[in-house]
């Protein structure tokens, strides 16, 4: 029977079993993994693609031993949002990273509602709108 340990030292191979059930637990969003000693694996679409990968907020977290909600500015998630956290052992010492495209974060709705807003009033200005409104009367 074969063991897995999750530990500082643990390498892609240790890492693929829980990575890969999370990975379809969250109906295959990718997902990415380090130990803070060794590279780890990144899983889209049912698949390891890269078995000795380390993203820039996997190595973040691993160094400041607290999540982070953030868009990278390298990587292969450039630009995406993604949510990565510390996997700590007994004493609290982060011991690896585990991350996740955050697809909570690709909708802004602040951003959404302002965007509209200019939308609006780029097509109809500050007076009569011909546009009709959500139940089909005219906008003033």
């Amino acid at each position: 029977m074969e063991t897995y340990e999750i530990s500082a030292a643990a390498d892609a191979r240790a890492l693929r079993p829980i990575m890969m059930a999370l990975h379809e637990l969250l109906n295959r969003l990718p997902v990415t993994a380090r130990s803070r000693e060794r590279p780890g694996l990144r899983i889209e679409a049912g698949r390891v693609v890269d078995d000795a990968y380390s993203g820039p907020i996997l190595e973040e977290v691993l160094a400041a031993n607290e999540a982070r909600r953030v868009r990278p500015e390298s990587g292969p998630y450039r630009g995406t949002p993604v949510i990565v956290v510390p996997v700590q052992d007994s004493t609290g010492a982060t011991i690896a990273a585990i991350g996740v495209v955050d697809i909570t974060g690709i909708f802004d709705l602040a951003s959404l509602m302002e965007q509209q807003s200019d939308l609006v009033r780029e097509v109809c200005g500050t007076g009569f709108c011909p546009v009709g409104g959500p139940y089909g009367e005219p906008r003033s």
